[in-house]
Order: structure tokens, then C-alpha cells, then sequence
């Protein structure tokens, strides 16, 4: 499978974040703009280009202590400022897959796997 960071082309069409699962108890994190983890979505960092998104993931993925599975999710931003989820998949979900993954040793590229489902272009 291929690792985020090997992807020739991260293509976005909006506002995005970094999501993950934090490493000891699997809660759905966002990586922020101090380069640490928060579990509130309006902590995140928002990146808008492929050249942001490529530098905020690189930098997520090498952070695998505090956090596995780290990927690319659009949001969408509202008038009020708060910021949406537009993940094809709900982060509970997410983090009820990634648990299952991480219990059972194996790796999953979630970046492939939204391809595959036509949910994303990469």
C-alpha cells in the first residue's frame, strides 16, 4: 500500500485538515497549527493548498507516537466560522476502523482505500 507521503499528486479543492487517532485510545485528533494534537475540530489547522496539506501531513506522520492513521479531510467553513466535517466517513467510524486495524497489526492507507470508493481523487 502506498504511504501518504509517497503520493505523487495530493490534490485539494478546499479548506482542509489533518485528522488521525491518538495512539492510546484511538479518540479522532486534528493536528494543529502549533504542531500538536487536539481533539476539537476547531482547533485544527486549516490548510488550502496541496503544497500546505503535503507539509501538515508530512509533518503529522512522523509525530507515530502520539498519533496513527494520519490523512487528509476536507471541512467546510462556515459564515459563523465554525468549521464542518465533509469526511465521506464520520470520524466515529473512522476511529472504530483504525482501532481495529492498529489491534490486529495490520496497516490500512485510508487514502486508498476513499480512492477505491471513488470518495476522493489522489
Amino acid at each position: 500500500m502506498t504511504s501518504p507521503l509517497e503520493q505523487k499528486k495530493i490534490r485539494i479543492t478546499g479548506p482542509s485538515v489533518v485528522t488521525a487517532n491518538r495512539t492510546w485510545d484511538g479518540v479522532v485528533i486534528y493536528r494543529t497549527a502549533q504542531q500538536g494534537w487536539s481533539a476539537e475540530l476547531s482547533d485544527a489547522a486549516i490548510v488550502r493548498t496541496s503544497d500546505e496539506a503535503r507539509a501538515l501531513l508530512t509533518e503529522s506522520v512522523a509525530d507515530d507516537v502520539g498519533a496513527i492513521g494520519a490523512y487528509i479531510a476536507p471541512v467546510e467553513i462556515k459564515d459563523s466560522g465554525k468549521i464542518k466535517t465533509l469526511d465521506p466517513l464520520s470520524p466515529a467510524l473512522l476511529a472504530r476502523i483504525r482501532a481495529a486495524v492498529a489491534s490486529s497489526l495490520m496497516k490500512l492507507d485510508f487514502a486508498e482505500l476513499l480512492e477505491s470508493q471513488g470518495l476522493v481523487e489522489i
